[in-house]
């Protein structure tokens, strides 16, 4: 087959694997080859594969009604709102049901120049918040931009980090700050304490709209469900995605009463957002990150950034979102691993992120970081 006539269009890197089921922590490929999966599709599985509160909710809900438009009304949408919104610090808030976290992000922006009429945002430098085209006029890595320039809307950059280089970015067009609590596209960035609840503080001073994007931090990844919580920061509005449904597409914007009253109908709509088996997938997600479990992640979090450090590297994160900084040999130790069957992810040039199943044993956490350290202790002896 030619180039031309390729059935899928070449968008992404090629890992050189296939894998046909999940289990557990590990993927599997035809020829029955188990590979520690600690990158949870970006995140996504944070129950692992197969979990079963997960297949059995959405196999009852396929049974059931899997798909259905919000123009009728669902009792499984209006239980997973209502329970997501008993679970994240935003008083009296509402819920718009999208398909992904970049979705989320879309329509936070959205409803952020609609609420305040204003059409500027303030972004930081080393952002991430999706390649949708509103969502990227805010994410700042310069190779997702090129040749986009015209059609993104109006962002100044802050440094990330610092509350007085965010407040300088705030102009009088500003309609929100959008911001992650941990980078983790730019390589799992820890700000530092109170950051977060510094800029929710400027935010109010100025007058200006707060959107957190918790699309990776969130669902229970830091070791709380959000980090807003953690922070005790009430954003006007919180984004949320990846795992929240455990692998069945979904994202969330929810949205304070504050800016909730400025909002019309028909303003931010989408065929499949709410479907009742994400709605299902959401329910069942919840119900298993409970608080027991989130104190795991924490311990388990620290135990594996303790046993990733032996490698002699730099390791940060919180919970189970971990990047090592290992250096321009980076994509080579990213091979290794996975030539040992363990799943990693890159983050910006030179570290390795790991993002665990929320639910992982804590002897596989210690096998992947076992292997982690062989193989960059190979790497290290190989070097001139």
């Amino acid at each position: 087959m030619t180039e031309a006539r390729r059935p899928l269009l070449d968008l992404y890197p090629n890992r050189g694997l296939a894998f046909v089921r999940g289990e557990g922590s590990h993927l599997i490929t035809r020829d029955g080859d188990r590979y520690l999966d600690l990158m949870t599709n970006y995140g996504v599985s944070i129950l692992g594969h197969g979990h079963p509160a997960l297949v059995s909710a959405l196999s009852r809900q396929l049974e059931a009604l899997p798909t259905l438009h919000s123009s009728f009304g669902n009792d499984v949408r209006l239980r997973a709102a209502v329970a997501l919104l008993a679970r994240v610090p935003v008083p009296g808030g509402s819920v718009c049901w999208t398909n992904s976290g970049a979705e989320a992000n879309e329509a936070a922006l959205k409803f952020a120049a609609t609420a305040t009429g204003r059409t500027g945002f303030v972004a930081c430098a080393g952002g991430y918040h999706g390649k949708t085209l509103g969502a990227l006029s805010v994410t700042h890595a310069a190779k997702y931009r090129t040749g986009l320039a015209g059609l993104l809307t109006n962002c100044r950059w802050a440094a990330f980090g610092s509350v007085a280089s965010i407040d300088a970015a705030i102009g009088d067009d500003t309609a929100a700050v959008i911001i992650e609590p941990i980078q983790g596209e730019s390589g799992v960035i820890v700000p530092p304490d109170g950051f977060l609840r510094d800029v929710a503080d400027l935010c109010g001073r100025r007058g200006v709209l707060l959107i957190v994007d918790e699309i990776q931090t969130g669902v229970g990844r830091t070791g709380s469900f959000t980090v807003c919580e953690r922070e005790g920061v009430t954003p006007d509005l919180l984004c949320l995605g990846k795992g929240l449904a455990g692998g069945v597409p979904v994202g969330a914007t929810i949205v304070g009463p504050g800016v909730a009253e400025y909002l019309f109908r028909g303003l931010h709509t989408s065929t499949f957002g709410g479907n009742p088996l994400a709605a299902a997938g959401v329910l069942a997600v919840l119900s298993v990150v409970t608080p027991d479990l989130l104190a795991t992640v924490e311990d388990r979090g620290r135990r594996f950034r303790e046993q990733l450090a032996v490698a002699g590297l730099p390791v940060r994160g919180r919970g189970l979102m971990v990047g090592v900084q290992v250096g321009p040999g980076r994509d080579s130790l990213l091979k290794a691993l996975q030539k040992d069957r363990v799943l990693a992810i890159p983050a910006a040039e030179d570290v390795v992120r790991f993002l665990p199943p929320l639910v992982i044993d804590g002897h596989d956490l210690e096998a992947g970081a076992g292997r982690f350290v062989e193989a960059a202790a190979r790497q290290a002896n190989a070097a001139p």
